[in-house]
């Protein structure tokens, strides 16, 4: 049995290929978690791995009870956490996956947003100003000539 570096603790052997596979084939290539068809593309095919339900760092065991298909994302979501049931992890799974959406869809409107107010303020602004400021970046530059 292999040694968990983080526990110092004996863990349970990692799923073999045929072992996936077969679970893989069990749960039809689907993510237990979030629904990820693992077989609708090869780029989610590519995603698709073997969980433990409990993870073998909290003595899970290599049982198919143990086991089940679930794609990469889930399954870093997840992590090493122990949960009282499966029903448990996947919740908590898809309300850790709609928090990230939501922050990613706010990071990626919000420079969007950004752009346009900075773009607003840019033209009501008058031309002199815009000179003056660009006169005042290249004066302070230290490549700049300046008399001395």
């Amino acid at each position: 049995m292999p040694l968990d570096l983080m526990t110092l603790r004996l863990v349970e052997r990692p799923v073999t290929k045929e072992e996936g596979l077969r679970i893989l084939e069990r749960d039809q290539h689907r993510c237990q978690y979030c629904g990820l068809d693992g077989a609708a593309s090869f780029e989610n095919a590519l995603a698709m791995s073997v969980d433990f339900v409990v993870p073998r760092a909290r003595r899970g065991k290599k049982d198919e009870r143990n086991l089940v298909a679930c794609c990469r994302s889930c399954n870093m979501i997840k992590g090493r956490r122990v949960y009282r049931s499966f029903d448990e992890a996947k919740s908590y799974v898809l309300a850790q996956r709609e928090k990230l959406r939501k922050g990613w869809e706010t990071r990626k409107n919000a420079p969007a947003a950004a752009a346009s107010s900075s773009a607003k303020a840019q033209k009501s602004s008058a031309p002199d100003a815009s000179k003056a400021a660009a006169a005042s970046v290249i004066n302070s530059s230290p490549l700049s000539i300046r008399n001395r």
